[in-house]
């Protein structure tokens, strides 16, 4: 059996004042429960190289427009046909805007298959992902692809006039979930100068007094608080006086209800962030021009129709992806399943009516509310190619499943039944075009038991 990493194979290039403040974030006296170890695991010349691609990319210009590739898509073309099996076994000689179309049940089916020959498995990551829509997704990642984030975060900061400020000894980023089981830990950021970096799951199931969520929160005073529309959600609720200078919204669709609520309450910018986990952050919501304005110069943005074929600027259709900078996964004609048009904000591409992945809440028989990741926790055990959760406007919970997968309906019932503290659930048949996990409800927005 392995052990363990220590810290030092986390954090290899951790000085003594980091390692304090990683004790003082795990040990203060209003921590919550830290679930989980992380580490940045970025060797020292990683660092230096990172800094230089965070300044590269936040004054990057975008070298193509709508329905007009870059200039780098042909050597990109021709290097994930070379190198990544998927891509080389079904073979090119067609059109850029020919190549079939790839999406997130082609990499739940073989991942390994889309990672590129000449990447090194020695430091490979993979993470579970499960989202709002979509198969269960393990992703293959590498400690310079996760700090590149921070980049991408940068530039959509920089569009605002916001640049970070908090270094050694200080919080950077806090990062909220709400479930009721939830990855969570402390960390440092090297280029940054070991900034402090938590994720905490706001759910009362990890603090050993709910009221510390906000006394942690007022003791650590992160510079950046990021996290998505249900923790957003949980943090205008609580008794909070610190005031970051700017909140992160990912992952899900942020209302302009909610925007307005926290931006009121917090006194900052809430910024808009179109994010997934296989492409990170693709675009921030842009008011003056109303739409996302994309973030990576280094990732082609179509808008395809239900046969694959790219549409002209302004009509809508399915958001789909090439390029990216997780050298893990490339992606090529990667429908999103998410929804908009393109158009220009001044030089650089945008959407415009994002249709993007929305969180959804279920009522439980106690009157708690949950959300979908923990219904997906819930039913992960089994084994089911897809399935819809839908909760109608009485609060009843239907569960639909493929019908050969009728003999684990008794087992999916009770593991729901369960997350939803004894709720009835009835079971129906699943449609055969339904492709993808869904959730689902009728209950309004703003609805209270």
């Amino acid at each position: 059996m392995s052990q363990a990493p220590t810290d030092a194979e986390r954090y290899p290039t951790l000085s003594e004042e980091g390692r304090r403040l990683l004790q003082r974030m795990r040990e203060h006296p209003a921590a919550p429960i830290f679930r989980n170890q992380s580490g940045n695991r970025l060797l020292a010349e990683e660092v230096t190289q990172l800094r230089a691609y965070e300044q590269q990319v936040v004054t990057a210009r975008f070298e193509w427009q709508p329905g007009v590739p870059p200039p780098w898509l042909a050597g990109f073309l021709d290097a994930v046909h070379a190198q990544v099996p998927y891509f080389r076994a079904r073979g090119r000689g067609t059109a850029f805007e020919a190549l079939p179309t790839t999406d997130r049940g082609d990499l739940a089916a073989d991942i390994a298959r889309f990672v590129p020959d000449p990447v090194p498995l020695e430091r490979m990551m993979n993470f579970r992902t499960t989202g709002t829509t979509g198969h269960p997704l393990v992703l293959p990642s590498h400690p310079v692809v996760a700090a590149r984030y921070l980049a991408y975060h940068k530039r959509a900061l920089a569009r605002s006039g916001i640049g970070l400020q908090h270094g050694r000894g200080q919080m950077g980023v806090m990062l909220l979930g709400m479930q009721q089981r939830c990855f969570t830990y402390v960390s440092v950021t090297p280029t940054m100068d070991e900034s402090g970096l938590a994720k905490i799951n706001l759910h009362p199931n990890d603090w050993r007094d709910v009221d510390d969520r906000a006394r942690y929160i007022d003791q650590m005073q992160p510079e950046v608080i990021a996290g998505d529309p249900i923790s957003f959600a949980t943090l205008l609720q609580l008794p909070l006086s610190h005031r970051p200078r700017v909140l992160l919204s990912v992952s899900m669709a942020l209302s302009t209800g909610l925007r307005t609520a926290l931006e009121a309450r917090f006194g900052c910018p809430v910024l808009d962030l179109y994010s997934m986990n296989e492409a990170g952050p693709l675009a921030v919501h842009d008011d003056a021009y109303g739409g996302h304005v994309l973030l990576q110069p280094g990732m082609y943005v179509e808008v395809v129709d239900a046969a694959g074929r790219a549409l002209p600027a302004g009509q809508e259709g399915e958001i789909t992806l090439t390029g990216g900078f997780n050298f893990c996964l490339p992606l090529l004609r990667y429908r999103t399943g998410d929804r908009g048009a393109l158009a220009m904000a001044g030089e650089v591409p945008m959407i415009v009516g994002l249709q993007g992945r929305r969180p959804v809440r279920y009522l439980t028989a106690n009157g708690r509310w949950i959300n979908n990741i923990d219904v997906s926790h819930a039913l992960a055990p089994l084994p089911l190619s897809r399935y819809r959760v839908h909760q109608h406007a009485d609060a009843g919970i239907t569960l639909h499943l493929p019908v050969a997968e009728a003999g684990l309906a008794d087992d999916a019932v009770a593991r729901l039944q369960q997350a939803l503290d004894g709720r009835a659930v009835q079971v129906q048949r699943l449609h055969a075009e339904d492709k993808l996990l869904q959730y689902t409800t009728d209950l309004p927005e703003g609805f209270t038991a």
